[in-house]
C-alpha cells in the first residue's frame, strides 16, 4: 500500500513541477532580484525564445529527436544571452534554479 501512495505522490510532484512559463519568469525575476532594466531585457529575450520554441514544436517535418536537439540548443543560446546582463551572483543562482528545475522535471519521451 505504501508503494502505491509513494507512486501517487511522485506522480503528483511531477505534475506540479511542470512550471507555467509565466510563473517561471516571475520566479526568476524575484529570486534573482532583477533590476528594472534587467526585467525589460529578460522579458524581450523570453518572448523571442518562446516564439522560436513554438516554431520548433509546430514543425511537423522534425523528428522528436531533432526537436529535442534544437530545443536544447535554443536553451543554451538563451542562457548565453541572459548571462550577458546577469551579474555573476545572478548567473550562479540562475544555474542552480535551472539544475533544480531539470532534476524535478518529468523526462520527455
Amino acid at each position: 500500500m505504501t508503494g502505491i501512495i509513494a507512486g501517487a505522490a511522485m506522480a503528483q510532484d511531477q505534475k506540479e513541477t511542470k512550471t507555467d512559463p509565466k510563473e517561471w519568469d516571475k520566479k526568476v525575476k524575484t529570486e534573482l532580484d532583477l533590476t528594472a532594466d534587467q526585467v525589460t531585457k529578460y522579458d524581450a529575450i523570453s518572448l523571442e525564445y518562446s516564439g522560436k520554441m513554438d516554431a520548433i514544436m509546430k514543425d511537423a517535418n522534425l523528428t522528436k529527436e531533432v526537436q529535442k536537439e534544437k530545443k536544447m540548443a535554443l536553451k543554451k543560446e538563451k542562457q548565453t544571452r541572459l548571462f550577458e546582463f546577469f551579474t555573476p551572483e545572478q548567473q550562479t543562482k540562475y544555474t542552480e534554479m535551472m539544475d533544480k528545475r531539470k532534476a524535478t522535471k518529468p523526462k520527455e519521451t
